[in-house]
């Protein structure tokens, strides 16, 4: 079946929860900017997505202005001060679940006060997080994907310490699809911030009920960590394809290795959308650009390589290409990183193009949810090596590395295009393969999100490294990439596995185009 692009003038939003994405349409239909539609939608999946994203994450920022600029914003929360090496001398890795691994600050919030005063909103914020505050109070209806989750955790996360248990299994079991999810104590939260400002998950009477719950609770988080965080305005990392200059986040996050694959894909080009030269030379890109990723991206402040610096070497990159085998897979595996993750994106009739993620990393995060806030606490600080000297390992206010990465182009032809996903190392495969679907063959933006994808590497719940393929392309192809030697894994059509991916496109005329995952929750609300 081929689903239509949807396709509007006044404005867009693309998330993968339908009501986060009518509750973005609607600030845009009250006035609001494709940012101030963003943080709508974004506080709307905290509280309809919660196993997916949450206000006690993370988060990045990545804009198109009219007149051509771009900013970015990080929200990436640092270790606390008193996580460093000694407090995981009982553990050989940083636990992946419980307090011990709610060891960073929480950006999310601080990013949309940071978006929003770059952008200069006008919209009050009991606005912008209505529509959440109602959900959070009244209930959303939990969704088949929600429920598999639901039971897929429990019994990691049913017997942790705080108020998971209390929430998301009130009947003693996990939420089924179709049951009522209420969420009385993160409404408050948001109730509160809309209140006093968001300035006050991080300092004040808000910021100290979170970092009670998080000492009583074991996290090393505390009141002093809040009290120093500010998002941080950077520049987009860069690089320049056959027709388009694409931008990502730089470092912490991958960003860097989702423009490589791109760019080393334009060096080696393919003749058929999804023939086997497409994904062979996609995937034996992310391979080399994992490779540079995984020993040199972690905490600018440690690091020794500059992401751009190589992004701008032409002659770096051509020998990045040259190493890769037209008709043979190079050896793998590699090691992995794992993850969930909310993408969203809009578009007003301005021109303003927004593209943003979100996540608390695993599912549910840590598994720590504050009793007084209702806030689950990410675990993106498990991804800290305790040894060693390279760019992530833990200290004291380190930042850690990042799966989540937002991607934009800006055509030559005045097009601008938002996409992204979730999904860990998923998301540059994923991104690698919507983008060249639509602006290198010409693929309709939604038939582009909704084709066959693929997936190098583990992935949550999965020990296996191979490369799963959905059904759905030609036969001959799963074929054809075994003989060059990759270890392919079918997997069904449609998996959410492959992500929750999405993507806007502005044309200069100002016509909108998008598309929502048909793996997801998720919609294109237009105005």
């Amino acid at each position: 079946m081929t689903r239509a692009t949807p396709r509007a003038l006044r404005g867009m939003v693309t998330a993968p929860h339908h009501l986060a994405a009518q509750a973005g349409r609607d600030v845009l239909a009250d006035g609001g900017s494709a940012v101030e539609a963003a943080v709508a939608t974004a506080a709307c999946l905290a509280v309809v997505y919660p196993h997916m994203t949450g206000i006690g994450g993370d988060g990045f920022w990545l804009v198109a202005e009219p007149d051509g600029g771009h900013w970015a914003i990080d929200g990436c929360g640092a270790a606390a001060m008193a996580a460093d090496p000694g407090l995981y001398r009982d553990h050989a890795t940083i636990p992946w679940r419980g307090a011990l691994a709610a060891n960073t600050v929480a950006g999310t919030v601080g990013g949309w006060q940071a978006a929003l005063t770059r952008s200069g909103s006008t919209l009050p914020l009991d606005r912008l997080l209505r529509d959440a505050i109602h959900h959070g109070r009244s209930g959303v209806v939990v969704t088949a994907g929600g429920a598999q989750v639901a039971a897929t955790v429990s019994a990691a996360l049913r017997d942790l310490p705080g108020d998971y248990a209390r929430i998301f299994e009130p009947e003693g079991r996990p939420l089924v699809e179709g049951d009522v999810l209420r969420q009385p104590a993160p409404a408050t939260t948001l109730e509160r911030l809309a209140a006093d400002g968001l300035d006050g998950f991080y300092r004040g009477a808000l910021a100290q009920a979170i970092a009670d719950d998080l000492a009583r609770l074991g996290s090393p988080v505390a009141a002093g960590d809040l009290a120093a965080f500010a998002a941080r305005p950077v520049d987009p990392l860069a690089v320049t394809i056959a027709g388009a200059r694409l931008f990502n986040l730089p470092p912490p996050t991958q960003g860097v290795a989702s423009l490589l694959i791109l760019a080393l894909f334009d060096r080696l080009g393919a003749a058929t959308c999804n023939g086997f030269d497409h994904v062979h030379h996609l995937v034996e890109a992310t391979k080399q650009a994992f490779r540079w990723r995984d020993v040199h991206v972690g905490d600018p402040a440690t690091m020794t390589q500059d992401a751009q610096a190589l992004l701008d070497d032409a002659a770096a990159l051509d020998d990045m290409a040259a190493a890769v085998d037209p008709a043979r897979a190079a050896p793998w595996p590699h090691p992995p990183a794992l993850g969930d993750t909310t993408w969203f994106g809009a578009a007003d009739a301005r021109g303003q193009v927004v593209s943003c993620i979100q996540s608390t990393y695993f599912e549910f995060g840590s598994g720590i949810v504050l009793p007084q806030t209702g806030i689950t606490w990410q675990n993106r600080g498990c991804s800290f090596a305790l040894g060693g000297e390279g760019p992530n390992r833990l200290r004291p206010g380190a930042r850690p590395f990042h799966t989540l990465n937002p991607a934009l182009a800006r055509f030559d032809d005045g097009r601008v295009m938002a996409y992204g996903t979730m999904g860990g190392e998923g998301q540059p495969q994923t991104q690698a393969a919507i983008f060249t679907r639509h602006a290198r063959f010409g693929q309709p933006l939604q038939a582009a999100v909704d084709g066959p994808r693929w997936l190098l590497g583990r992935t949550w719940g999965d020990q296996s490294t191979t490369l799963k393929i959905e059904d759905g392309f030609d036969p001959a192809l799963y074929a054809q990439l075994e003989a060059a030697g990759h270890a392919v894994e079918r997997v069904a059509a449609w998996s959410s596995t492959m992500g929750h991916a999405g993507a806007i496109v502005r044309h200069p005329d100002g016509v909108i185009e998008g598309a929502a995952d048909p793996r997801s929750d998720g919609m294109v609300a237009t105005w």
